[in-house]
């Protein structure tokens, strides 16, 4: 980005946010070692409690909204000029950013999205406000799937009849304890427990737990879930955050995993242990849910995996996800795969796992 385009210095306006932000901030939680044992979330866990599987850092990785451009007098004819040439957007009314980039997938494009108004909406709001729900997900590097690009604030007073027009801003009116702020990346957001309780509370229950599972797994704490939530008690959308927070768990490795548990949940199946490590002749080997007692195992496959680049040669990861499948069916496990365009149709992965457990 040119110098003499640069944003003009100093943080996002929120200066009165700052003021409320508690001294003692929640900690950047960055790795996390080791998982939650259990699925209640008011057990707190010893990192040696259970095993983890080989190459799980559990590394969380916080994007960083893109850097914004303010409109001002002396820029307005270079602004005028880079935004027909297509070098700048304008994102919001006096903020301009970078295009964003050709090849991102639907999923990604829409993460960007929300990170680009994140950018805007932090130039502009003058209100003390902290990025919540959705928004504060994103920020704090949890998963999310089927995310709507509309950026959530939660403040303490009640917007004016002009502050609700923007259909891709949603404010929210609501007490917020000091307990319940933080900061990320110098951008004023909810606390990552009140996250997980505001999406769980808001969103459909697939959506919900791939939040709270990466959450989990990034340090939110089960204990102080519990506590919200029995403060919560009585509101909209809480017996379904209970239900969502319950099932959370920290061994969920992928959106996919977590949205498949949702499914079964809801179809009252047995519930599976995520991670779970099954013992054959190739050594130890570890499935994304299986339950033990029927020797069935679902493995979630994203096709990423197989797209080479960080993830190495696609035939030789095809070959080794062989031998992997053999040595599981050799020590009796019954292995059902699932893909992303399998979670458009639940019925049939709900009758498949059935099928497995009463063989």
């Amino acid at each position: 980005m040119p110098s003499d385009l640069a944003p003009q210095a100093g943080l996002p306006r929120t200066s009165s946010v700052l003021r409320e932000t508690p001294a003692r901030e929640s900690p950047v939680r960055d790795t996390v070692p080791g998982r939650t044992p259990s699925h209640h979330p008011a057990t707190a866990s010893s990192p040696d409690e259970a095993p983890r599987r080989p190459g799980d850092e559990r590394r969380t990785e916080r994007p960083a909204p893109p850097t914004a451009i303010r409109f001002t007098e002396e820029r307005r004819t270079e602004l005028a000029r880079r935004t027909r040439a297509g070098t700048l957007d304008r994102v919001r009314r006096g903020v301009y950013l970078s295009p964003a980039a050709a090849d991102l997938s639907p999923a990604q494009l829409r993460r960007e999205l929300v990170l680009r108004r994140v950018s805007a909406v932090s130039e502009r709001l003058s209100s003390a406000y902290w990025f919540s729900h959705t928004s504060a997900a994103l920020l704090h590097g949890c998963w999310t799937w089927r995310l709507a690009d509309v950026v959530h604030v939660t403040q303490l007073r009640p917007p004016k009849a002009a502050q609700t027009r923007e259909p891709a801003l949603r404010r929210h009116w609501t007490p917020l304890p000091v307990r319940d702020r933080t900061l990320v990346g110098g951008l004023p957001v909810t606390t990552l427990e009140r996250t997980v309780v505001d999406c769980a509370r808001s969103l459909p229950g697939a959506q919900g737990l791939v939040v709270a599972d990466s959450a989990l797994r990034a340090g939110a704490d089960p204990a102080v879930l519990a506590v919200l939530l029995a403060e919560a008690a009585g509101g909209r959308g809480v017996r379904g955050a209970r239900a969502v927070v319950g099932l959370a768990d920290a061994r969920a490795e992928s959106p996919g995993e977590s949205v498949v548990r949702w499914i079964l949940h809801e179809a009252e199946l047995p519930a599976a242990v995520p991670g779970l490590e099954v013992p054959t002749w190739r050594g130890s080997l570890w499935v994304d849910l299986g339950w033990p007692e029927h020797r069935v195992a679902v493995e979630f496959d994203g096709a990423v995996k197989y797209s080479g680049g960080d993830f190495g040669d696609p035939r030789s990861r095809l070959v080794q996800e062989k031998a992997r499948h053999d040595a599981l069916v050799e020590a009796g496990w019954v292995v059902l795969r699932v893909v992303w365009a399998d979670l458009a149709d639940p019925a049939t992965i709900v009758r498949r796992v059935e099928r497995a457990l009463r063989r």
